[in-house]
């Protein structure tokens, strides 16, 4: 038994420190425009987008913990809202990383996933991704949240567990394309509906109540990090 399990941890090590080959160009292209399908239609967008939220409300609550906060829990919705409840000082450094992480999570994961696959580390992303599930699941506070993040999670596991190195290409590739370009759409959604009708409890009118910046140059920010994530990890991904 003991001679299984130091065969197996180094076999375990050097899945995820190895790295695997990077796929075809025509797989590359086709992963992106599998995540392009899922994300332009508005009918997949509102089904889609809950994987933009889970990322988003992560986000919320790893700064919260990283920023000293104690995090209450996270809850996820049907609608693809979501809620991050978390205790400590309402003002302050720490409020601010962390009402600022939402939008700005989804692209700089897509980015951080970009810059592993183009090193070659496709094994190691996904049980990375695979961590933060299971990570996030402890802190899910309502029915729809766990569902979600177990199907999630699972499908993950699943494919890092049981494919072979071209699937998981596949879906790792379309996994960060995704992430990429899905984290560009709620910006532009947040701006439209403040444009509409106001958007008050939103994360860019939090920020700007919290700093006396207007809600637009947060807004802007939102754009920028989505957009340079965007330029930056799909070079990776097109030249790897």
């Amino acid at each position: 038994m003991h001679s299984l399990a130091a065969i197996a941890l180094p076999d375990l090590w050097d899945r995820l420190t190895g790295t695997q080959p990077n796929p075809d160009r025509w797989v590359v292209l086709a992963t992106l425009g599998a995540a392009l399908a899922m994300i332009v239609p508005h009918g997949l967008w509102r089904l889609s987008r809950n994987a933009i939220t889970i990322a988003h409300e992560g986000g919320h609550g790893l700064v919260a913990l990283l920023t000293g906060r104690t995090l209450t829990g996270i809850r996820l919705h049907s609608d693809t809202s979501g809620l991050t409840v978390s205790r400590g000082k309402p003002y302050g450094l720490g409020m601010i990383l962390t009402a600022a992480a939402g939008y700005t999570t989804p692209p700089l994961l897509g980015l951080g996933g970009a810059a592993l696959l183009a090193a070659g580390h496709i094994t190691l992303l996904l049980w990375v991704a695979t961590a933060l599930l299971v990570v996030m699941l402890v802190m899910i506070r309502n029915a729809y949240g766990m569902l979600t993040v177990v199907l999630t999670g699972g499908a993950f596991l699943l494919v890092s567990w049981l494919t072979g190195p071209q699937v998981q290409a596949v879906f790792a590739y379309a996994v960060v394309w995704f992430l990429l370009l899905g984290g560009v759409r709620p910006a532009f959604e947040l701006q439209a509906e403040r444009a509409r009708q106001g958007a008050g409890d939103s994360d860019a009118d939090q920020l700007s109540r919290l700093t006396h910046v207007p809600a637009g140059l947060w807004l802007f920010l939102f754009h920028a990090v989505s957009l340079c994530s965007l330029i930056g990890g799909g070079r990776w991904l097109l030249e790897g």
